[in-house]
């Protein structure tokens, strides 16, 4: 293969697999203890990209009451980002007992997660006239101008409803374009999602085309045990595995794919 046909697959590779991603978790059922769990999803994720040497971004957030996630966005970039996390799409469940827990039961909270490929050429077509864009001021620790300039920007399309936000940029031009980046990306994947329950049969024996519905691991503390479910296959030291240490779930999850064995 010649410099010129590598560096062809190369591009169809990067397209398909596009080395920047938007990471979204939102807290699920179970109240407080399921934005804890959240947070505690998203930081797994930002300690796994560090590993790799990918960059992170937190585009925005919403904490509750005791500093867990109700939501948040992250933007990661690095190779084979997209490749790597694909599979963590979905609902993830936590079953331990609550520090608040007086009687020692066991409660289940849930997170989802969504990975959203970022793709450098878009076949979405998106008019200025679906979108309601509101300005707002930015929160956070910072210097004098914070909350005195309006530098958030919040996007909404108003054919699907969808809502994208981004906080983090001190302009509001780039915060207006990272929004822009997550509402194509979201658009996206709604597009290949429809188009995959056109063949839901097929689309049951692949790992890699999971929503965010879909019940796909459960992190259970007492037994140190993280189950997926689409496998059936579990890791233990749940430590080390919130710690970033997903190398082994991910590894297996591509080896099984490759394989056709799910």
């Amino acid at each position: 293969m010649d410099w010129q046909e590598w560096k062809k697959q190369e591009n169809v590779e990067t397209e398909e697999f596009p080395n920047e991603i938007i990471l979204e978790v939102r807290a699920g059922a179970g109240g407080e203890e399921a934005a804890l769990f959240a947070k505690e999803l998203a930081e797994m994720y930002i300690l796994y990209a560090q590993k790799q040497g990918w960059g992170t971004a937190l585009l925005s957030s919403s904490e509750s009451s005791i500093k867990g996630y109700k939501e948040a966005v992250f933007e990661i970039r690095g190779k084979d980002v997209y490749r790597k996390l694909r599979f963590e799409t979905g609902v993830h469940r936590i079953q331990r007992v609550p520090e608040t827990e007086k009687m020692g039961r066991v409660h289940t909270s849930t997170a989802s997660i969504a990975i959203l490929p970022v793709r450098k050429k878009s076949t979405i077509e998106i008019k200025s006239s679906d979108l309601e864009i509101e300005l707002s001021r930015s929160g956070g620790a910072g210097g004098q101008n914070v909350n005195k300039v309006e530098t958030a920007v919040r996007i909404i399309h108003k054919p699907t409803g969808i809502d994208v936000r981004s906080t983090s940029e001190r302009s509001q031009l780039k915060n207006r374009e990272k929004a822009m980046a997550i509402l194509t990306a979201k658009l996206e994947v709604k597009k290949e999602e429809e188009e995959a329950a056109k063949y839901s049969a097929e689309r049951k024996t692949q790992i890699g085309t999971a929503d965010r519905s879909e019940k796909i691991r459960t992190y259970n503390i007492l037994q140190d045990r993280v189950t997926d479910h689409r496998v059936k296959r579990s890791w233990h030291n749940i430590e080390k595995i919130f710690g970033g240490y997903i190398d082994p779930i991910i590894n297996d999850l591509e080896a099984l794919e490759k394989s056709g064995a799910v």
